[in-house]
């Protein structure tokens, strides 16, 4: 017979306490301050440890809840088939339908209908949806006038006989986020009329229970700049205040969860973006539940977007990386439905191609790493369970902060939100600016030889400032695109020399560390193995015409070798060291000024030598 006795491989190795890990890495440390480095301390207000134990779950209460149980931090449902979204704009109805029938045969079980058409009438609707079947889509309308657009879909589902449990459709109404993060005023013109009016729209839709009429834009936050924790506390915040207001008119808070979607962005932060969704189903659940639904209405419905604000314009393939890996972490987090933004968005109109990546980026994730088989694969995870509660105790706080000031309404329009956000927005730039945080092809890596095709603008690049109380979303790398683009549209082509010498080993480093900074600027970099001696060095720099000669050596080198390479160049190109050298105030002393090394603001740098070559 075969012996079935299960062996356990670990049993006969005794477990290791936490003193003995920390014991192994204080000797490993070797004196170092444990703290700072190896506690990451985020930008959402809290510390991450370097390592979490199953001792780091205790006291986290929400543990034992399963998927479909409150408080929802598992997932509001007992499966995770997350729905395929995109968007299709709409100007011409007949096109958009043949369009969106076209995406539903490629994958697509979700649609988004962006109203660009001023008016938009029954019959643009039916020839909008005509061929498209309802019960086996949901449906997303944006655009203005969406008041009016939905009672036109109302209308529709009655006259069909559409059955109640059969139409998935959100209307993006948002006269809080959206009204005061355009126009620093919500409802406007026709004041609270708006809230009168989404009453009667929620109402209207009673019996339709998975009709959404109110879609909180949390997702405004964050391409603006906002840290996560701002983005999910202003969101609840908003979404709260849609429950006091409308509670307020008469309406029932279990209907008014239950007509209540809401949009994030999901950025390249991996694992702090799955637990902030799993944090923000627990927060909205306990708003909820505050005001005492009879039913269970406390279920956050949550569409997720990759973030704009990630996107670049220079070397955009890396566009699809970047939208793989949020995609990843909002199908990890357990959203309703998902839309990957195509990798060209963010400098022209997408092309068929970069729309079927987007498509193909859920597909796989699908049909290939079946994400949708596994409910909450993070649970259980003691350092994103330790995350979430991280979270959503930071989210918390804020979204107290919030309701003290008067509620979201009352707080963005004394200028909070708004000052939180380009607070964040402007430690985010500046950690951009000097590499603590990395944007790939932007401001570290660029494509060496990429330069922008023509049809490229200056408006692609050019971050829109905000006017007045208003939030304007920009990308990132934007800073790095417009000086680049500016180099690229110059009619130049300035040139960095690597003039490398000295100890072979730092030669090399510092030449491709120059040749990474430099190139963030479109200028072109010419790096070379190694000189035998500096005067081989300076002939071969001259010869190449470069404005920009960077000496490249170990730090014992340069007190030597750069003032010779400084007395043979003879002022006929911009002389930079590489490095932080401890004789740079004795280089200084003989002339020598420019040092670029890794605490360099990058921007702010190359900036400078750009205007020394007169571009």
């Amino acid at each position: 017979m075969a012996d079935t006795k299960r062996e356990k491989l670990f049993a006969e190795f005794p477990p290791v306490p936490t003193e003995a890990w920390e014991q192994v890495i204080a000797a490993d440390l070797k004196g170092a301050d444990y703290e700072r480095k190896l506690v990451w301390r985020t930008g959402e207000g809290f510390n991450v440890r370097p390592y979490y134990r199953a001792e780091n779950l205790e006291g986290i209460r929400f543990l034992g809840s399963q998927a479909g149980e409150f408080p929802y931090v598992r997932g509001t449902r007992s499966h995770n088939r997350w729905r395929i979204h995109q968007t299709v704009a709409v100007t011409d109805p007949a096109a958009a339908n043949a369009e969106a029938l076209d995406i539903l045969n490629k994958g697509v079980d979700s649609l988004g209908f962006a109203i660009a058409k001023e008016e938009f009438s029954s019959a643009d609707l039916d020839v909008l949806l005509a061929g498209i079947s309802i019960p086996a889509v949901a449906i997303a309308f944006s655009g203005a006038k969406m008041a009016d657009l939905a009672e036109l879909v109302l209308a529709k589902l009655a006259a069909e006989g559409v059955a109640e449990d059969d139409a998935r459709i959100s209307f993006c109404i948002d006269p809080l986020v959206k009204g005061l993060s355009q126009k620093g005023d919500f409802c406007s013109p026709g004041g609270e009329k708006c809230f009168a009016r989404i009453a009667a729209l929620m109402e209207k839709s009673r019996a339709w229970k998975n009709v959404r009429i109110v879609d909180v834009s949390g997702r405004i936050f964050g391409n603006s700049g906002s840290t996560i924790v701002e983005e999910l506390a202003f969101a609840l915040s908003a979404g709260n205040d849609y429950l006091a207001r409308l509670t307020d008119a008469g309406i029932d808070a279990e209907l008014i969860a239950r007509k209540m979607r809401f949009s994030f962005s999901v950025t390249s932060n991996y694992f702090m973006e799955i637990a902030k969704l799993r944090a923000a189903r627990m927060l909205w659940a306990n708003i909820v539940a505050g005001y005492g639904p009879k039913n269970c209405a406390c279920k956050m419905q949550i569409h997720a977007e990759t973030s704009r604000w990630n996107q670049t314009v220079y070397d955009p393939y890396v566009n699809m990386l970047r939208g793989t890996t949020e995609a990843m972490s909002a199908a990890i987090g357990g959203v309703f439905s998902l839309e990957v933004l195509p990798f060209d968005s963010s400098f022209e109109q997408p092309t068929e191609f970069s729309k079927r990546i987007a498509r193909n980026v859920e597909l796989l994730l699908k049909h290939e790493a079946h994400f949708d088989q596994v409910v909450d694969p993070a649970g259980g995870s003691y350092y994103i369970e330790n995350l979430t509660q991280s979270i959503a105790a930071e989210a918390w706080k804020l979204f107290l902060e919030i309701e003290e000031k008067g509620g979201y309404a009352a707080a963005y329009q004394a200028g909070y939100i708004k000052e939180r956000v380009d607070a964040s927005a402007a430690a985010k730039d500046k950690n951009i600016a000097t590499r603590r945080q990395i944007l790939l092809g932007a401001n570290q890596y660029p494509n060496f030889t990429e330069v922008a095709p023509a049809e490229i603008g200056a408006e692609a690049v050019a971050r829109t400032q905000s006017e007045g109380n208003t939030l304007a979303p920009y990308r990132g790398a934007m800073a790095f695109e417009e000086m680049r683009l500016a180099v690229d549209r110059s009619g130049k082509e300035p040139k960095a020399f690597m003039l490398t010498c000295g100890s072979l080993a730092m030669a090399r480093a510092r030449a491709q560390f120059s040749c990474n900074f430099f190139a963030c600027a479109g200028i072109r970099v010419q790096d070379n193995t190694y000189f035998k001696s500096i005067e081989e060095g300076v002939a071969a720099a001259l010869e190449s015409k470069a404005e920009i000669v960077v000496v490249c050596a170990s730090d014992d080198d340069y007190a030597e070798a750069a003032p010779k390479v400084k007395e043979l160049l003879a002022g006929r190109a911009i002389l930079v060291v590489a490095g932080a050298p401890a004789c740079a105030p004795e280089l200084e002393a003989q002339g020598i000024t420019n040092f670029i090394n890794v605490k360099s603001n990058v921007l702010e740098t190359l900036k400078y030598y750009l205007k020394e070559m007169g571009i």
